[in-house]
This record gives C-alpha cells, sequence and structure tokens, in this order.
C-alpha cells in the first residue's frame, strides 16, 4: 500500500488543483479555512461586495496561479511586465476560473477580471501602495492587500483559493434561500393584477438604481408573451455590454416575423431623452448594414422632446418607407397592456423570468430581489384590495 501510494504523482493541472480547492471549501462551509481571522474578513468582504465583482475573480485565478507555479509572484499578473516571475493572470482565470464559476454558479463576473479597466493596466505589480483608480478603491484596496498576504508568507495560495471559493459558496447559498423564499411568498397565479397594477409595478422596479437593462426586457416579454398573436417573435437577446458592431445588432431588440429570420421592427432603448442625432446614427447603421425594416422605434425613460417627435415622423418620405417613432417606456407598456388585456399576467410571468435569467451584470440581484419584493406587495395588496 505503501508503495502504491508513493508511486501516485501529485495533480499539478490547475483544473485538478480547482477540484481540490473546491472539495475543501465545501467540507468545511461553516467553518474558515484561515486562522487569521484579518485574511478572513478581507476575503470576505471582496466575496460579499455586489459593487464590483472582478476582485473576486482576480483572486481565483492569481491564488490559482501562484499553486500551480510557486515561483511566480502572485503580484504580477501580467506577461507585459517580462519579469522572470510574471504570469498571465487571464489564462488562469478564462481557461480554468471561468468553468469553476460556471459549473458551481459563483457570484462574478462572467466575463474575466483582467477586462476591468483598473485591472486592464497590463504592466504593474499589483501592490497596495499602488495609485488606485475606480469606484470601489477600497475594494481594490482589499484584494491588492490579499496578494501581498501570499506573497510575504502570511498565508498560502492555496488557503486563499480555498478560502475564496467557500466565501462565494456562501453567498450564492444566500443569494438562493433568499430568492425560495421570495419566490416561496408570490400568489403563484391565483393573483391576478389589474393592468395598472402591473405598469405601477414595472414603473417602481425602472426607477431603481442599475436599471438600465429593464426597458429592454419589459419590449422582450411583450412581444414573448403576444408572440402567437402578432405572427412576430423576438430574436435572442445580445449581451447587456456587447458592441452593436461586434453583433451585428440593428438595435437592442430586433423582431422578426415567425419563419423568417430578416427583422421588420427594431427598438433601441435610451436611459435619457433621444435626440436627433440618434435617429441619424440608427438610420447610419440601417444603410451599413443594408437591411430593410418596417419600422424603427426608440423607447426611453425620459421625456420626449416636441422637435425630436417631428423629426422622426419625417423619417418615413426621407427613408423611401421605414417608420421613425419616439415612445416613452411606461407609455408602450400600458397600451400593450390595455391592448391584449387577457395577456397581462403571461406578460408579467415572462418579465420575471427574463429579470431573474439576465447575469448579475445586467440585472443586479438586488435588483432581481427588489422586483420579487415590489411584486408580492402588489399581490398582497391586490389580496386586500378584494377581500381574498
Amino acid at each position: 500500500m505503501d508503495e502504491l501510494q508513493s508511486s501516485r504523482t501529485e495533480p499539478t493541472l490547475p483544473a485538478e488543483l480547482l477540484a481540490i480547492a473546491l472539495q475543501r471549501a465545501l467540507s468545511s462551509i461553516d467553518e474558515p479555512l484561515i486562522s487569521d481571522a484579518e485574511i478572513v474578513s478581507r476575503i470576505e468582504a471582496v466575496c460579499r461586495d455586489m459593487r464590483n465583482r472582478s476582485p473576486a475573480r482576480l483572486l481565483l485565478a492569481c491564488s490559482l496561479a501562484k499553486v500551480h507555479r510557486p515561483e511566480i509572484d502572485i503580484r504580477k499578473p501580467y506577461t507585459e511586465i517580462h519579469d522572470a516571475d510574471a504570469y498571465s493572470g487571464r489564462t488562469y482565470d478564462e481557461r480554468y476560473v471561468a468553468m469553476l464559476i460556471s459549473e458551481n454558479g459563483l457570484p462574478c463576473n462572467s466575463t474575466t477580471a483582467f477586462l476591468t479597466p483598473f485591472f486592464r493596466m497590463g504592466s504593474s505589480v499589483l501592490t497596495p501602495e499602488m495609485t488606485i483608480v475606480g469606484r470601489t478603491k477600497d475594494l481594490y484596496k482589499i484584494a491588492l492587500h490579499l496578494l501581498t498576504d501570499v506573497q510575504t508568507g502570511r498565508v498560502s495560495a492555496s488557503d486563499l483559493l480555498a478560502e475564496t471559493i467557500r466565501w462565494l459558496l456562501i453567498v450564492r447559498n444566500e443569494k438562493l434561500l433568499r430568492m425560495e423564499t421570495l419566490l416561496a411568498g408570490l400568489g403563484n397565479g391565483v393573483t391576478v393584477l389589474s393592468a395598472e397594477g402591473i405598469v405601477s409595478l414595472i414603473e417602481q422596479h425602472l426607477k431603481m438604481p442599475g436599471s438600465s437593462r429593464l426597458p429592454v426586457l419589459v419590449v422582450t416579454a411583450a412581444y414573448q408573451a403576444a408572440e402567437s398573436h402578432l405572427g412576430e417573435r423576438v430574436l435572442p437577446l445580445h449581451s447587456h455590454n456587447a458592441a452593436d458592431k461586434l453583433t451585428e445588432a440593428l438595435g437592442d431588440v430586433e423582431i422578426v416575423l415567425i419563419g423568417d429570420d430578416n427583422a421588420v421592427t427594431c427598438y433601441e432603448m435610451k436611459t435619457r431623452r433621444v435626440t436627433r442625432n440618434d435617429i441619424d446614427n440608427a438610420l447610419q447603421k440601417l444603410v451599413a448594414s443594408g437591411k430593410t425594416i418596417d419600422n424603427y422605434i426608440f423607447i426611453t425613460t425620459d421625456i420626449i422632446e416636441e422637435s425630436v417627435k417631428e423629426y422622426a415622423a419625417n423619417c418615413y418620405e426621407r427613408t423611401g418607407g421605414i417608420e421613425v417613432v419616439v415612445l416613452d417606456c411606461i407609455g408602450f407598456l400600458r397600451h400593450f397592456l390595455h391592448l391584449f388585456h387577457r395577456l397581462r399576467s403571461q406578460f408579467l410571468e415572462a418579465y420575471q423570468r427574463l429579470v431573474l435569467t439576465e447575469p448579475d451584470s445586467a440585472v443586479s440581484q438586488p435588483l432581481k430581489e427588489a422586483f420579487l419584493a415590489l411584486r408580492q406587495v402588489a399581490e398582497n395588496s391586490s389580496n386586500l384590495d378584494s377581500g381574498l
């Protein structure tokens, strides 16, 4: 037996090292793996902070690299540094950490940490003494302290890796529990809100911070609910942060006839006032694409200037048949819900499904939970009013 054990080699592949760290985290989910309370507190702070998820992903990538290659300096995750102990943190991130996050539903960015502006510098050693820019300076500094803690021997890279995973699992489990509780508090289809009740609910949701993605989901949910009645369907949504040039999208939401893949209507969402320049840019994009559509509709959550309405209306003659219109988001929703009154519950379910399945980077976890809480209040109020 001893001879057999001694003949086994220690795992060296990063994927195997991640699997070991994950198992350590799962086996000690209720107890820290590190005895230093200050370091544990720092890791928790990084993993719980919803303002910016890239530092947590950075810790995973850098600590994995250090475990895999002990000779490197964990604070030098850029080959552009050109030192012998530098390495590519992005390679470890995209090649190995991405899979860990995806397979375990960890609350991290869906893209590499090294695309975050602060971590995109490419040639700086990551130390707490460096000049830190960005809206989450305190969070960056904590993460950089942890890298230094590893490099100075205060904590091992393997412990940092496993403890970071442990806290991400804790945050994930807490999120799932909150969502289950909120979903359990809903009427499960028993309560049917009025059209105006749904408008009020969505209007409250749109007024919350970080809601810029929501108008896209409002329009998408409307078309999904009425698809069979309209003979039209919504093309799959592009990522909220994907450039139109890369996706070749004509707008934020593209509508096609069922059985056809050519867009007939495009929607572009704005959380500010729509300008003439916006309209001109949209028309230029259409010309460049070589595609022909029937309608180009701007949806805004801001006021609509009369001069912009008139400019849009005149586009029909100028473009040879493309209708351009600017609508306010709530006005669009109110008209839809009254036009398709019997589909209002289907709309609400479609909107909820879209909100909950969007990446946290597009619709934050607090915004998801807020919608469920707002809906629960609305349904409870409706039940009281109807005497249920």
